[in-house]
């Protein structure tokens, strides 16, 4: 008999795709080749001077050691007083957690709340991890695609549709991965009224993306919409994405209190506690000056704007113009069936996306990854010339394919 190391729990799970594809391009450009890639959800900006500072006084000080589960003191008062700030959420420290990344905690809330069988809701397109990480926890992926008329968002009558008596949670995401779509407040509050029917069901609501807004949006809280909502909802933000803190893995979370103990005894037995330095940086970043952040909203900003503009006039890609977060997710269906120089047919996005890495060069990141199809993501979280490059190489590739025979 062959020794296995996987379980069957893994074997139902794929890679991240987005990780992948920015692995994919790694190794490509350390065998010399000149790859451009727009597959990572990384902020390209540095974590704030001050953040740095903070954490660096912190190691000075002795403060090394392991903390509360659920986070230290200081952060969660912080959190809590950011989402009241920010979001008129009333929370005491004792309704956060904190964990090693928003991933974290989504992981986390799953395996302390779902039993075989339950079933969780995910508007697709979604982040490509949702539904590993719910069939990790051996709950069901419910996958529902959202339409192009409600700007790929979550409608009530899809979401009623969709709800059964095994229903444990419903995955809400503003500003969304991939699309950068937003939900107002009247949108969400019908999409509150339906969960009002089933007592059932929670909400876990990912708003990692909340300061990156674009055009005047203004964000709103899916609690701050539906205040009924609040015992049934696990309001989950984190430090990566507006402070420019990917690598220092720090996610939190506000909800009601017998689910943040419930994450807490998970937490106890995974992780231990998230990292005391980062914790110390997490505070300076929520108590500190935000000026910055509106300043970096407005360059991803100006960057969506000038890709929309460079990639409007090649034919067969169509972009939806995002609210917020940093991405594109570019309709390829005009690509479909097109014959590359090589002799390919681009029957699938994952084949246009394999295209595109292999004839120009650009990596990006199979839209049957985020569960709708055909389309392909990009990030624009890199610097405005390297986009621009980016986008000539995917329009002159494009223009090199044919109509097949």
């Amino acid at each position: 008999m062959d020794l296995t190391y996987s379980s069957e729990k893994l074997g139902r799970i794929a890679p991240s795709a987005s990780v992948e594809a920015a692995q994919k391009a790694t190794d490509l450009k350390a065998q010399g080749l000149d790859v451009i890639s727009l597959a990572a959800g990384e902020p390209d900006f540095p974590t704030p001077p001050h953040v740095v500072a903070a954490a660096i006084a912190s190691i000075h000080a002795g403060d090394t050691k392991y903390t509360d589960v659920r986070g230290t003191k200081e952060l969660r008062a912080a959190v809590a007083a950011k989402f009241k700030r920010d979001n008129g959420l009333d929370y005491t420290a004792d309704d956060i957690i904190v964990g090693p990344g928003a991933k974290n905690l989504i992981a986390t809330a799953l395996t302390a709340s779902v039993n075989p069988g339950d079933e969780v809701i995910i508007p697709a397109p979604a982040w490509v991890s949702y539904v590993d990480l719910t069939k990790l926890a051996d709950g069901v992926p419910v996958v529902v695609e959202t339409k192009r008329q409600f700007g790929l968002k979550l409608d009530p009558e899809t979401l009623e549709e969709a709800i059964t008596d095994k229903t444990r949670w419903l995955f809400l995401n503003s500003p969304g991965n991939p699309t950068g779509a937003v939900y107002s407040r009247e949108e969400l509050e019908a999409l509150g009224k339906v969960l009002e029917k089933h007592p059932h069901v929670m909400v876990l609501t990912d708003e990692i993306y909340e300061y990156l807004l674009f055009d005047g949006v203004k964000f709103v809280s899916f609690v701050e919409a539906c205040p009924g909502m609040k015992d049934r909802t696990l309001t989950l933000n984190g430090a990566s994405k507006g402070f420019a803190m990917t690598g220092w893995r720090i996610g939190f979370a506000g909800g009601p209190g017998g689910l943040i103990k419930a994450m807490g005894k998970v937490m106890g037995q995974m992780v231990g506690s998230s990292c005391t330095t980062s914790q110390a940086a997490t505070v300076a970043a929520l108590e500190g000056p935000q000026d910055y952040i509106a300043e970096r909203a407005a360059a991803y900003q100006a960057r969506r704007d000038r890709v929309l503009e460079l990639l409007a006039p090649v034919p067969g890609l169509a972009a939806q113009k995002p609210q917020g977060a940093f991405y594109l997710y570019v309709d390829c269906g005009g690509l479909l069936g097109k014959v590359s120089a090589r002799g390919k047919v681009l029957a699938t996005d994952s084949d246009v996306v394999d295209w595109l890495l292999e004839e120009a060069l650009v990596a990006t990141v199979t839209g049957a990854a985020y569960g709708l199809s055909p389309y392909f993501r990009i990030s624009i979280a890199s610097a405005l010339p390297v986009l621009e490059e980016a986008c000539g190489r995917i329009a002159t590739a494009v223009a090199t394919l044919k109509d097949p025979a």
